[in-house]
């Protein structure tokens, strides 16, 4: 198991940059955001897809993980057949390395940030849902469902934003809206009714869904910061590097403050993060370059 996990996780982190890069490099001079959230829009429409049958088969079909995952698999393979039927264009070298830049630390700390809140809505909300709120498989795809058709109308919109207002605004925003989905996470049920208090949370599931697009923001950043642009790939590829020895180490940490104090000390953490990024986010500063 832990096998094709790992084989799983290293093609899912070999997309992520790639899938950023290639939206930005075709992107119209000042529109970078809107392509980026164009793409998420059409990776929503697919997580809909799936979240709405696994809903349904869990409910009404009798479906098991184990058919799930073999669905899954000849889903990849039908993608792969795809891939290997695709023209290939004339492959440009680039000289890829890791590489620390003086120039983009403040890029480096967003991503650290980035990766320890992200692990927290990952491993530790849908947790709260199951262990706390005792909800089913059914449950947890109804909510990703919602989020997925959501995010169709509202990630294209957050592109076009990042563009108008840019990334200090956005990312300052969203460390402001963090604050409040983690509270609500770690204190809706100790002040309001369960019922209630499940509602809360539903909300900030879905809300969270919403706020990791604003990933976004990050790599249109380091687009306008770069000192060249063949930085740009490469340093995406260091931030999702960077992204996850932090992810990771928050997540064993998290596990560490739930297992002794409880869940709701992992969020206030979370809080904490939320508002060290609303800090960090108003040192931004960008002059576009010229494409």
């Amino acid at each position: 198991m832990l096998i094709w996990l790992f084989i799983l996780s290293t093609g899912q982190h070999l997309f992520l940059p790639l899938n950023q890069s290639i939206g930005m490099e075709l992107a119209a001079h000042g529109q970078t955001g809107k392509r980026l959230g164009q793409f998420s829009a059409v990776a929503n429409v697919a997580a809909i897809i799936g979240s709405f049958f696994i809903l349904i088969g869990f409910k009404f079909f009798n479906l098991n993980f184990r058919m799930s995952y073999l669905a899954a698999f000849l889903g990849f393979m039908a993608v792969a057949a795809l891939l290997f039927m695709m023209k290939k264009d004339e492959p440009v070298t680039v000289k890829m390395k890791f590489q620390f830049r003086r120039e983009y630390k403040l890029y480096y700390w967003l991503t650290v940030l980035y990766g320890t809140r992200k692990q927290l809505f990952l491993t530790f909300a849908p947790w709260v849902l199951v262990t706390v709120f005792r909800q089913k498989t059914q449950v947890l795809a109804t909510l990703l469902t919602i989020g997925g058709a959501v995010g169709i109308f509202f990630i294209p919109v957050l592109g076009k934003a990042i563009d108008k207002l840019g990334e200090k605004i956005i990312l300052a925003s969203e460390a402001v809206l963090l604050v409040f989905v983690c509270l609500g996470y770690g204190f809706a049920k100790n002040y309001f009714a369960e019922t209630t208090a499940m509602l809360i949370v539903f909300s900030c599931y879905i809300l969270d869904q919403m706020l990791m697009a604003v990933s976004m923001a990050r790599a249109t950043y380091l687009q306008k910061i770069a000192v060249a642009p063949e930085d740009v790939s490469q340093t995406l590829t260091m931030g999702v590097s960077i992204d996850h020895v932090f992810s990771v180490s928050i997540a064993v940490l998290g596990g560490f403050i739930w297992i002794k104090w409880g869940y709701q000390y992992v969020f206030l953490m979370g809080a904490v993060i939320a508002v060290v990024n609303f800090f960090s986010a108003l040192q931004i500063k960008t002059q576009a370059r010229k494409r």
